[in-house]
């Protein structure tokens, strides 16, 4: 592009030259040589800063590695091919689901079991209601008695036998009734303690049976969203364990082609959200497609500090960091190629300023889109 600029510039000057017959001397090419040479920079730097442009920039991709939430050996694995795509829900692998089966049989045995035992509890509680109803009117009689003796105790109408044998039956009719209250308030907070109108055994059970059957479901590993699993070394026979270092398999989420570009901090006051761009693959030479400023980080990853015992020094401020910017391609001829993610890529971002200039980093793009065809690896 240079060259180009300075191929015009000379043809403009040689003309200047023979139209006007201005004398080649020791000021005239000077000058116009400086000329060129300031028209070219000026051109150059402010194009740089007002159409910014990076080679950092790559496709980024989201990737779960998958581990089992129980342990056991694998029955059966899906025999999927590399980079095939899967829909979300389809199963992957099979975890023998014997022992699980097991748990929640157990744990339906003793939901029916708990549900058995809160009809006793119910009878139970109704009888010692009665109970208490019963023992209520027997003190009330024994104590009216008792009384009426006493009062015939004071005027010797009766015995000291007598009066001591009503005190006895007053004393146990009491110790009965108390008795029946404790055994009501027993019952009573086992038969009507609830969460949310279930009572407490039934729910304990509930809960035991539904983390069985989580347990169990479990042993079915399906695709969380739809995507693919890049690598399967996975075969039957083989243990699967729920430690967070040993994942299983490794799948790649299905998602957008966005890109992730490094820009100098220079160009942040022309860097904005909506910014019409352009990206430059070294896998499709000769090519250039559109894209879309969608996101500009608020943070640089560089100087980002934690609570820890590590002392800063001036290299933490010392390192060149680059802001980052999220972009979209909106060429749908990106469609056409098979990129892998991960992809490299060089972006130029062009802006509302000096906008006539952004005709030189368009050209300036496409001839580097051009030398990808050119590499001397052998």
């Amino acid at each position: 592009m240079e060259l180009m600029i300075l191929i015009v510039y000379t043809a403009i000057c040689v003309g200047i030259f023979k139209l006007f017959k201005i004398p080649l001397n020791k000021w005239s090419v000077p000058t116009a040589i400086l000329g060129g040479v300031t028209l070219l920079v000026s051109m150059l730097l402010f194009m740089n800063y007002n159409h910014p442009h990076t080679k950092l920039a790559t496709q980024y991709y989201i990737s779960t590695p998958l581990i089992p939430h129980v342990r056991g050996k694998i029955i059966e694995v899906n025999p999927l091919k590399p980079n095939q795509l899967v829909k979300k829900g389809d199963v992957l692998f099979r975890i023998d689901p014997t022992p699980y089966q097991a748990v929640v049989d157990l744990r339906k045995a003793q939901l029916v079991e708990a549900e058995q035992n809160i009809k006793s509890l119910e009878a139970d509680y109704l009888s010692a209601q009665a109970k208490v109803t019963e023992s209520k009117v027997t003190i009330t009689q024994t104590q009216r008695e008792f009384e009426r003796y006493r009062k015939l105790l004071a005027s010797n109408g009766v015995s000291q036998s007598d009066f001591d044998l009503k005190q006895r039956e007053y004393l146990s009719a009491k110790a009965t009734y108390e008795s029946n209250l404790a055994t009501l308030e027993k019952t009573q907070g086992l038969y009507l303690s609830k969460i949310d109108g279930v009572n407490t055994i039934i729910a304990q059970a509930k809960a035991q049976l539904d983390q069985a059957q989580f347990d169990l479901d479990s042993t079915i590993i399906k695709a969380p969203t739809d995507g693919f699993i890049s690598q399967n070394f996975l075969k039957e026979g083989m243990t699967a364990t729920t430690l967070p270092l040993r994942p299983v398999m490794t799948f790649t989420h299905h998602q957008d082609k966005l890109f992730m570009a490094a820009f100098r901090q220079n160009s942040l006051l022309r860097l904005s959200i909506g910014n019409e761009a352009e990206l430059a693959f070294p896998a499709i030479p000769g090519k250039v497609f559109k894209a879309e400023v969608i996101d500009i980080l608020p943070t640089i990853g560089e100087h980002e500090v934690q609570a820890n015992g590590t002392l800063y020094t001036r290299r933490f401020i010392d390192e060149n960091a680059m802001p980052l910017v999220l972009l979209k391609i909106t060429d749908e001829r990106i469609d056409e190629y098979d990129l892998p993610y991960g992809t490299s890529a060089e972006v130029a971002v062009y802006t509302e300023h000096a906008h006539h200039l952004a005709m030189m980093r368009k050209i300036l793009l496409r001839m580097n889109s051009w030398k990808n065809y050119l590499y001397l690896d052998h």
